[in-house]
């Protein structure tokens, strides 16, 4: 069993939740708002409110966690904004995962919302410190429907176990 924390308690992370709560583990799910608290609990995970534009709302949200995964391919709202959750602030959140029990990375990079590039500059952060702190990372880039999303988060988190 691990405590897996998802940072991006959309749909698709909430529907996640249950698949990988069934197989014993501990899921904790980000979101800003409260209001999304009931969603979220209704899945079994935990509701954990803080927000990527202030990571230090997040950092409690990282004990006793084994894997984090950052699943904010399909952010909406200020290009900016969206701009940074995979720039500066992923970055800074991969930095605060080196001194915690985070034993592996899961990175959303799945194609269809956000522009090709951004996600590549994602995708370049979290290989490079990844590599640099020995942290086990996969990188999420499901091309399909969202079902096909699922199973290959799904596997992903297996992947990241097992090794």
């Amino acid at each position: 069993m691990a405590r897996i924390l998802i940072v991006g308690g959309g749909c698709l992370g909430r529907e996640l939740a249950p698949r990988l709560i069934e197989q014993g583990h501990a899921l904790r799910i980000t979101t800003r708002d409260e209001g999304h608290r009931p969603e979220i609990e209704s899945t079994g995970a935990e509701c954990w409110i803080g927000t990527p534009d202030r990571l230090a709302t997040l950092r409690g949200s990282l004990e006793g966690v084994t894997l984090a995964c950052w699943m904010l391919a399909r952010a909406s709202g200020d290009p900016e904004q969206v701009r940074v959750l995979h720039g500066s602030r992923l970055e800074l959140f991969v930095r605060q995962i080196i001194d915690t029990p985070v034993r592996g990375l899961i990175y959303d990079a799945s194609p269809g919302v956000l522009p090709p590039g951004l996600l590549a500059g994602g995708v370049d952060i979290v290989r490079s410190l990844s590599e640099l702190n020995a942290i086990p990372l996969r990188v999420l880039a499901a091309d399909a429907d969202d079902q096909g999303w699922l199973a290959a988060a799904q596997e992903a988190v297996e992947d990241l176990l097992e090794a």
